[in-house]
């Protein structure tokens, strides 16, 4: 059966879904920023909030695009004011924050948010050619489901809308999976190497040749909610 989930890009995903041009945005776990930067382009002015020293040395690395800012902090603890922001951004992050701690990371986008702003919480779903590809290094199927339940059980949030897509996991060759994986959590490293032939095979066999080496579709599901 095809799957009638559309293949879309994540940063144009969230750009098509609402007007950022103007508006006061929070990139919460932004990793290397590269989100917050497609979102300066975009006319927003940004705040991107990450904990890893890695991917904040990567940020920190890139050239900037405008006034965008990227600091170190936590979902759980936000380094910005009350009612400060209109838009509050969960892309492929709520579901690293501890599972005790995801109510208290939304409580947070509840206090930053302005009374008419937005947050918008795009996560991986536990399906798909790249979770399939990752799954022997880091199987994320517990705490990906709990993501979803956080967001929807969550009671000073209100949904407005939610929809699936996939997205098209470019990568040049098996070093560069191996780089984006290990990037993100430097304790995957040594369960890397220790199924690194059978990655590599998996790696050839699935997916899709691309310009760019392989792509490996991941399906992503997006929700945007309001306060209560």
């Amino acid at each position: 059966m095809t799957d009638p989930r559309p293949i879309r890009r994540n940063p144009d995903v969230l750009t098509d879904t609402l007007a950022v041009a103007g508006k006061q945005v929070i990139d919460v776990g932004c990793g290397n920023g590269h989100l917050v930067r497609h979102l300066a382009r975009h006319g927003a002015q940004v705040l991107g909030v990450e904990c890893s020293p890695q991917q904040l040395a990567s940020a920190w690395a890139a050239s900037p695009v405008a006034a965008e800012k990227i600091v170190e902090g936590v979902g759980q603890a936000l380094p910005a004011d009350d009612a400060s922001a209109d838009i509050v951004v969960f892309f492929n992050s709520l579901h690293h924050i501890p599972g005790e701690l995801m109510h208290a990371a939304l409580d947070e986008a509840c206090r930053v948010l302005r009374p008419d702003g937005q947050v918008y919480v795009a996560e991986p779903l536990a399906e798909g050619e790249f979770f399939a590809l990752c799954r022997a290094v880091d199987d994320e199927t517990h705490v990906r489901a709990a993501a979803q339940a956080a967001v929807l059980g969550h009671s000073g949030l209100v949904l407005q809308r939610s929809f699936d897509y996939r997205h098209p996991v470019l990568l040049a060759d098996f070093a560069a999976f191996r780089a984006k994986l290990v990037s993100a959590n430097q304790e995957r490293a040594t369960r890397f190497a220790a199924h690194e032939d059978a990655l590599s095979a998996l790696f050839a066999q699935s997916g899709q040749a691309s310009a760019e080496g392989r792509a490996f579709l991941q399906p992503m599901r997006v929700h945007v909610l309001g306060r209560r």
